[in-house]
């Protein structure tokens, strides 16, 4: 058992008591953020595919298991699935065109 309080102990409890209420927070806007689903990428043939920057690059060909495949500069470019989120409902690649077509 805990010794009762003396008049200066007041303040420690009310510190203790905010570290307490910040930790609980802390966690739960932890566990908010791991519960959030990841965005579903869906490729299909036809869909516009942007560049990091937001530029568009092209339509996509092809879709494959590891990426997609598309024509750019006349010729066909390839960008990994890894590379491939949605961005305000737009497939983006991380990539930028130069990096395309540097590969």
């Amino acid at each position: 058992m805990l010794p009762p309080p003396k008049s200066g102990d007041s303040k420690v409890k009310k510190s203790l008591l905010a570290v307490a209420m910040f930790a609980v927070m802390s966690v739960s806007v932890g566990v908010q953020a791991q519960e959030t689903p990841a965005q579903t990428v869906v490729a299909t043939k036809g869909k516009m595919l942007y560049a990091a920057n937001g530029g568009r690059l092209a339509s996509v060909y092809r879709v494959e298991d590891d990426g997609v495949q598309f024509i750019l500069d006349g010729k066909m470019r390839s960008v990994p699935s890894n590379t491939l989120s949605m961005v305000d409902g737009k497939l983006t690649t991380s990539l930028s065109k130069t990096d395309i077509i540097a590969r």
